[in-house]
This record gives C-alpha cells, structure tokens and sequence, in this order.
C-alpha cells in the first residue's frame, strides 16, 4: 500500500507541511516530530487527540497514521457528559494533547503524553494494511449519544485521491482554512488532504475574512470553508477590495459541511467574477460528490460522483429512482472505497445504515439532473416535507427564502397538516427586525419562485438560528410548540 504521506520521506524536505499562525513546519520537521511521537506513543492499541486548532494536533493526528494507531478526535467544546460518553465507548490508552492545555475531567483521567512539535524521532515504516482503522469519528448524535464512525485508511487515500482528481489538486497548492480538526471536514480534507500532495496548509486558528484575504493574497491557491464563513465573505466583499483581490486569484474556492445558499454564491460571483464549488460527503462517507474544477460550477448542486464512488437515488419502497429530471427527490445512497467499515461497539446501527448489497443510506435526499449533477434538498428526518401530495425538499424554499431582501438567514420545516398533511414552516432572521416580512409577502415570493405548493403557510422570526460547530442549522432545537 502507498504510504499515506509520501511526502514524509520524499524529499523536498525543506518545502513548508504546516503553519498556524506564526508557527510553521517544514516536510522534514514534520517527519521529525511525528517519529518522535510515534515512539513514545509505543503499544497503545487507540489513542485520544485534544484536537484543538493548533499545529499539535496535527502533529499528534500524523504520528498516530504513522504509528498505524487509530485516533479519536475529541471536540474541546463537547460537555463533559458527551465526552465521558466517547471515551467509555473508544476506550483509548492515553490523550495526546499540547503542553499547555487545560483538560476538563472525564479526559483528565486518561493517561496525558504532551505533544513536543519540535522532538525528533524517526519516521517508522508505514506496515498498515489499508483496511485498518485510521480514525474513530463520532456523529453530532442528533437521534441519541454520539456512534462512532471507524474509518479505514482505504477511505482517507481514496477521498483524497479521488479529490485530486476532481480538483486538480497538486503539491504546488497552499491551502488556507479556519476549520475545527475534530470533524472530517478540517481535518481529512483540510489537513491531511495538503499533506497527502506534498503541499501546504495554512491554518488560520480563527476564521476571519481579513484572515482569507491575508493568506490568498500572500500566495495561497485554495480556500476550504461552511457556509457561514462564505457567508461572512459575501457579506464583506463588496466593501473590501482586498477580500475581492484574493477570492479573484485564488485557484479554487470550496464550500461543504451545509448547503451554501444561492444568494451567496450569487454574491461572491458578482463581486469577483468567481465561482464557490461545493462537495458532499459526510463522516462515515467521507467524500461522495464534487463539482469539478474542469466542470462547471452550478449554484446549488454538489457535482457529479467521485471517481470510485458508486451513487444512487431511492424511493421509499427501495426501487431505485431512473428519472433524471431535476425533480424526481430520493435518498442517496452510496457505495465504494471511501465508506466507513463500522459503527464502533453498535452493530445493530452498522447493520441498519446498510443494504443487503452494501449501499450505505445516507439519509439525505436529492435530486439528479439528466447530466447526472446531484443537488441535495434536505435530511429525509428533518427536511424532506409531504404537503399535498408532493414531496418537498426544505433546502430549495430555504434558497428562495434568503433571495428576499427582508430576510438575513432562513430555515424550513413540516409541521403536522390535517388537510395537507404537513405544512410547510418558514422560520427567518430578519434583516430588519423592526419590520420583518409577513407571511403573505413571503409566500407570494415563494410562490413566484418556485412553485405555489412550494410556498410557507406559517413564519416564525428569531433573533438567530440554532446552529453546530460547523454552521448547520440544528431544526431539532427550533423551538416548536
């Protein structure tokens, strides 16, 4: 199997791996801390990463993958009830962390081994079987405490690879994010990703659009971001020329972890002649779909199928969806190299995410274009509404929704309907809280837009929506009646 990281051994040694901040490593003392922690890493069969945004983290993440040891991410922001919920159930040796942080308690009964970024130590042979676990992921655990997703190393080389196919992405490219190193997102794509190139990752410790505009224009090609963070830059372009300056020049803009709102690509587009691209994937997928950057960037889709990656679109019955008309909504399903092998210590939850014939269920619907682009209309538990006969995507009233000028932030929901079975709810930030749309001017935009089954028969305002670490919208902490 090709190691994970050729660059690790190859040279050239002196070419930048790794900056945060003003910190940086280069390929060679990369190599160096890693193998030092490797060996101090030792027997251990699992290992826990503090997986703060720092260059430690990454650190400890590569010396686990080297040492052919499976890590287990942990969110600094999770409770304390959560994480003594993660560590009962992946039961690591020890807790890599940096010297300076402050643990919270379930974590502080672990074993603590404190990551040194500058140690030396050798690079050990890369002996893994690429069906071994690399990474323990745990879900949001929205219906219940949080499964652990075990990812193999096959998965991480094929998205990555499969990536670099997409995005025509090369060791020449320099990377820049704001990201969180606990979620696939940041840290396969946003870490490993530049490092299994033989590129550069800079990490901006905290998201900033003067952040972006710095690193862009100082010779960064790609920017990896939520949407909330590509809404904070569609917000600031029109009056930062230098935010428009470096959008306009860098080699690729990618927007995932949520759908990025059409109103925002719309804007970006505008002010920079630029086009955001968006990917789909999730933690026990990795990645499924992307646009390509030899593709055309369609606002609103995710792409076509990654190479390796089988997808279909369901009916509930389980006969598969043929039409490819932009219309027909299914559930996706996936299958190939870049899939999760279990749910740790659930079997019942790995069983049921399956089909007989291996297709993983996703529990995100879409729909397909007939040249075979995917766009997402919503989760199957929380965004798939059916008003009237028609199934409805959440995601398509949500766009229409931020396309009116009264509104700053936008999320739809079905609620129970005696006559149509559910109806459709809009929940909205006003971009005017004194003088908020009303439900007729609302629906009538809707209507117009898209179609009149489509429109909200009910809007609440809030002050803000209930969002996660990523930026998506948690509609289960809407607060119903």
């Amino acid at each position: 199997m090709t190691p994970l990281f050729p660059g690790l051994t190859e040279p050239p040694a002196d070419h930048p791996a790794l900056r945060f901040g003003e910190r940086s490593l280069t390929y060679a003392q990369l190599a160096a801390a890693a193998g030092a922690l490797t060996g101090r890493i030792g027997e251990a069969t699992r290992v826990a990463v503090w997986a703060t945004p720092t260059m430690e983290t990454a650190v400890a993440v590569v010396a686990a993958l080297l040492a052919g040891v499976p890590a287990v991410p942990l969110n600094p922001k999770s409770g304390e009830k959560e994480l003594g919920h993660i560590l009962s159930d992946s039961a690591p040796d020890l807790v890599l962390t940096a010297p300076d942080d402050q643990l919270p308690a379930p974590v502080r009964d672990l074993p603590r081994l404190d990551i040194d970024v500058h140690g030396t130590g050798p690079v050990p042979g890369d002996h893994a079987d690429e069906s071994d676990p690399a990474l323990i992921v745990y879900t949001s655990g929205t219906t219940g405490p949080p499964k652990g997703a075990v990812i193999p190393r096959r998965a991480i080389a094929s998205t990555l690879d499969a990536l670099a196919d997409a995005w025509q992405w090369t060791g020449d490219d320099v990377l820049v994010h704001g990201l969180p190193l606990f979620h696939v997102h940041g840290l396969v794509l946003g870490t490993l990703g530049p490092l299994r190139r033989g590129g550069s990752v800079r990490h901006l410790g905290r998201f900033s659009t003067q952040g972006v505009a710095r690193e862009l224009n100082a010779g960064a090609t790609m920017l990896f971001g939520v949407p909330t963070m590509y809404h904070r830059i569609a917000e600031a372009v029109t009056g930062d020329p230098e935010l428009v300056k470096a959008l306009t020049g860098a080699r690729l803009l990618v927007s995932g972890s949520a759908a990025l709102p059409v109103h925002d690509h719309g804007r970006i587009a505008t002010a920079t002649g630029r086009r955001v691209i968006e990917r789909y994937g999730m933690t026990e997928t990795l990645m499924n779909t992307s646009v390509r950057a030899d593709g055309e960037a369609r606002p609103g889709t995710v792409g076509v199928p990654l190479p390796g990656v089988e997808l279909r679109l369901v009916e509930e019955d389980g006969s598969e969806v043929t039409a490819y008309d932009g219309e027909t909504v299914g559930e996706i399903q996936v299958r190939g190299p870049n899939l999760f092998t279990e749910y740790l210590n659930r079997p019942d939850a790995t069983a049921a995410a399956f089909t007989a014939d291996g297709w993983f269920r996703t529990g995100d619907m879409a729909v397909r274009d007939p040249d075979g682009y995917v766009r997402i209309v919503g989760r199957k538990a929380t965004d798939l509404i059916k008003s009237g006969g028609y199934k409805i995507g959440a995601g398509e009233i949500e766009n229409a929704l931020l396309e009116h000028p009264g509104v700053r932030e936008a999320a739809v929901t079905g609620e129970p309907d005696a006559d149509l079975g559910e109806r459709i709810v809009a929940w909205i930030v006003p971009a005017e809280p004194d003088s908020p749309p009303s439900l007729e001017e609302l629906a009538d935009h809707v209507a117009k837009r898209l179609a009149p089954h489509k429109r909200p028969r009910v809007v609440h305002h809030l002050d803000a929506l209930p969002r996660n670490d990523m930026g998506k919208i948690m509609k289960r902490a809407l607060p119903h009646d």
